[in-house]
């Protein structure tokens, strides 16, 4: 599938009923009102702007403001990482089966010894309070749940360049440092096994 497309199935995916008719009162004047009213998803609603050319892989610029107008800050940065990283999530934007298998073993370790301060270590590692914000609201009452879908979209944001390193130094940065050694030993024994 087209990474552009893609992208706009997760964001259609994520806008509440209310919101897609916030949208779709935006493109009053771009859409004519008989398709508009045919409109049932911001996936539609999308497809109508593409066959009008007024948005495009390289041209969001339409988009970004309407999500500015419903205030989906979240939205926007995840058009700005499509635009900056120019196809997101392709498969070569993966760390390798070595470096997943490694940070495996740390989120493991991160998940178990990380508490309250998990939002220190995320801050550390630049994601954003948006996205944490978003997390904490899917999964209320569950700290454990909260730091996993924190360090997934992490890794999910960074792709190839997801390091086991920056895991480690982020821990480090935060004095975290009896979860960087636990990690570290793990990974340490994760090696000895496969030499």
């Amino acid at each position: 599938m087209d990474p552009f497309l893609a992208l706009l199935n997760s964001l259609s995916a994520s806008l509440s009923s209310s919101e897609l008719c916030e949208l779709k009162f935006l493109c009053k004047d771009k859409i004519g009102k008989r398709k508009l009213e045919s409109v049932q998803s911001g996936r539609e609603l999308f497809n109508f702007l593409m066959e009008q050319q007024l948005i495009a892989s390289h041209n969001v610029d339409l988009l970004k403001s309407m999500f500015k107008t419903i205030k989906r800050e979240d939205l926007i940065s995840q058009l700005e990482q499509f635009i900056e990283e120019g196809e997101a999530g392709a498969p070569d934007e993966r760390p390798d089966v070595k470096e997943r298998r490694l940070q495996k073993v740390v989120i493991e370790v991160i998940c178990e010894n990380v508490g309250r301060d998990w939002k220190m270590l995320m801050r550390k590692l630049d994601l954003s309070d948006v996205k944490m914000d978003r997390i904490i609201a899917a999964n209320p009452h569950d700290l454990r749940e909260q730091l996993v879908q924190s360090l997934r979209e992490w890794q999910k944001w960074k792709g190839k360049d997801a390091k086991v390193a920056d895991l480690i130094k982020a821990l480090r940065d935060c004095n975290m440092n009896l979860v960087a050694d636990k990690a570290e030993q793990k990974l340490s024994r994760l090696n000895a096994e496969n030499l």
